[in-house]
């Protein structure tokens, strides 16, 4: 076991959570004069966000912000970032935790200078998670071009290791350790900030919706990452069956949300998403015919609803207010989708080329819980005891939140995490 000893108790914070919010809390505390340890299970930093081809409010792509932090992390010297880690176990109180990390092996060290000649050797693929599973990449990979930290990760599950041996043979840096075990280390901290996000809510979950059924039914992260022009179709929108043009698509609105089988509550961010979504479909293919079948529209604030007001007024964009009951398959793999016309009482059948489904946010936290002494409510978003101080949850560990909300709250959690320390 290796330990961290290189921080007193009470001077320092542990961010979970390599995302937007993480990111943000990292970053407020340490340009204050605070040192920040930053944690993160993936090989990289930049969460969902990163997975995103456009983000509210001036719809500019993550690289935007994203580049700006990662050299923000870079150039300050009060920031500790660990990928790969996982949080085991948090002992302590207030102003005195003690921590034990797992960091796993990442097969590349810190000599890698990302050239990409162990990728063109590699034999192995596996299935690419980073754009949920809709193309394959090397066993030896970066999720995008504008990664951090800029190197290489290995998938242990999927390399073939020393009966191999081609990335070792290829690299002139000796970056390639195929051999790199887990270590623990333990580090002593003041307080902690858990920015462990959102996954998508499971779309197989919900059967009358028909996706994993049907080929050409998909969600709306997975949209992003078709549009995405370092997604798996660099940037073209087509359906999976037979990646033809779509001419007509159709948006499912609470996918799972404010449903007592699914997702209770509202997701907040799937309104705003689905409106973004159709202009990416009418950029693209000015023919094309958009439908959004919605219970209500979610568009809070001006900004918000000015966007709203102004997709309302293209005359291929229709909006269809009715919870759908049925989604299903139609020839030539189009999709017909069912639901009940709430203004008209009356039952609409729309066939479509592809349909979008507006899945939810759930909280990381909801699949497994956090290896600390947190309080969570019944849909697995962490509480926050400001009485009690020492840990905070952040962003959308917290509650729903889109990009800028996230950041707000944030930085009002460094703030938080300074003031423990304070006391």
């Amino acid at each position: 076991m290796a330990t961290d000893n290189s921080t007193s108790a009470n001077g320092s914070i542990m961010v979970v959570g390599g995302g937007i919010s993480g990111l943000t809390t990292a970053l407020e505390a340490a340009e204050v004069g605070y040192e920040v340890f930053l944690i993160e299970k993936e090989p990289y930093l930049g969460g969902r966000v990163a997975q995103l081809n456009q983000y509210f409010p001036k719809l500019c792509p993550p690289s935007c912000g994203l580049e700006i932090n990662y050299r923000r992390i870079k150039d300050n010297r009060n920031i500790r970032t660990y990928t790969m880690a996982e949080v085991e176990k948090v002992e302590g109180g207030p102003g005195n935790y003690k921590v034990s990390i797992q960091l796993n092996p990442r097969f590349v060290n810190e000599n890698c200078t990302a050239c990409g000649d162990c990728v063109a050797v590699c034999p192995a693929e596996r299935s690419n998670n980073f754009n949920f599973g809709m193309d394959k990449n090397k066993a030896i990979f970066k999720s995008t071009d504008m990664v951090f930290p800029m190197r290489y990760a290995i998938d242990g599950a999927a390399c073939k290791g020393t009966a191999c041996n081609k990335c070792v043979e290829v690299c002139q840096y000796n970056a390639i350790e195929l051999d790199m075990k887990p270590k623990v280390i333990e580090l002593q901290v003041g307080s902690i900030v858990w920015a462990t996000g959102w996954e998508p809510y499971d779309a197989t979950k919900i059967d009358t919706l028909g996706f994993g059924k049907y080929k050409n039914i998909i969600t709306n992260m997975m949209l992003e990452r078709l549009a995405s022009p370092n997604g798996p179709t660099q940037g073209k929108i087509v359906r999976p069956s037979d990646e033809k043009a779509p001419e007509s698509v159709a948006f499912v609105q609470c996918a799972g949300s404010r449903d007592e089988n699914h997702l209770p509550y509202c997701s907040y961010i799937c309104c705003m998403a689905s409106l973004k979504h159709a202009t990416y479909i009418r950029e693209r293919y000015p023919e094309a015919k958009v439908y959004i079948f919605y219970i209500d529209l979610r568009t809070p604030g001006y900004r918000y609803e000015k966007f709203y007001n102004t997709i309302k007024e293209d005359p291929n964009i229709f909006f269809i207010k009715g919870k759908v009951a049925e989604v299903k398959e139609a020839a030539g793999s189009n999709i017909t989708v069912v639901a009940e016309n709430a203004v008209t009482g009356e039952k609409t059948e729309q066939t479509v080329d592809m349909v979008v489904l507006a899945t939810g946010m759930q909280p990381t936290a909801a699949r497994q819980k956090l290896p600390a002494d947190l309080q969570y409510n019944e849909d697995g978003f962490v509480l926050n005891d400001f009485d009690k101080g020492g840990m905070f949850a952040a962003g959308c560990a917290n509650k729903p939140l889109d990009v800028v909300s996230s950041n707000q709250n944030a930085t009002g959690m460094a703030l938080k995490a300074i003031q423990t320390l304070k006391r």
